[in-house]
């Protein structure tokens, strides 16, 4: 694939779901959100001392802590970030039916630095999408924030374990994984894809 291309010009910052909807939910919990949000924050700020613009994304939905009715379709507390452009999306993958891919093709972003909520859920689909659709994609990992799940046997995984198996289907495939100094290094030192 090449080196990435991480130039200001030809990048983009897509936060995914990070609002305060999740904590009104019944699994949500505050393991892993300290960390998240230090990384969260610590990649929205230096995409943008970078010139990198940052596109958030809000899931919405008819009814429930996901609707703009609940008043919970806001920033995720007590992150700060001033997008440059702000989309509403219904499905997992933040390309679909939300103009997105419109505004990244006019504004030539060809690279993509996905982050978010949730790590396996709509922060992953984005990033498969994105790169069916011929997008540079950098998934970082630790500034994604999920859940723990139950699985069909009883199996209880932790944030932690679907977090590593994220990063196993999509390292080399989909994405590269990137650390939040990583991503926002000087492209010139950055590994190959």
């Amino acid at each position: 694939m090449g080196t990435l291309d991480l130039s200001a010009a030809s990048s983009a910052l897509i936060v995914i779901d990070a609002q305060e909807s999740f904590r009104h939910r019944p699994y949500f919990c505050d393991e892993g959100l300290a960390a998240y949000i230090e990384r969260q924050q610590a990649l929205i700020d230096g995409a943008k001392a970078k010139g990198i613009p940052v596109v958030q994304i809000f899931h919405i939905e008819d009814s429930g802590a996901f609707s703009e009715a609940s008043g919970f379709v806001t920033t995720l507390a007590p992150l700060q970030l001033k997008p440059d452009a702000v989309f509403r999306k219904r499905r997992h993958s933040a390309l679909v039916g939300t103009g997105l891919d419109v505004w990244l093709t006019s504004n030539g972003i060809r690279h993509l630095i996905v982050s978010g909520i949730r790590t396996e859920q709509c922060s992953e689909t984005t990033t498969r999408h994105a790169s069916d659709l011929g997008y540079k994609v950098s998934f970082v990992s630790e500034a994604t924030l999920t859940f723990p799940m139950t699985d069909a046997e009883g199996r209880v995984w932790s944030a932690s374990e679907i977090r590593r198996r994220t990063e196993l289907v999509l390292s080399g495939r989909f994405a590269h994984i990137a650390t939040v100094t990583e991503v926002l290094a000087d492209p010139t030192e950055q590994v190959a894809a």
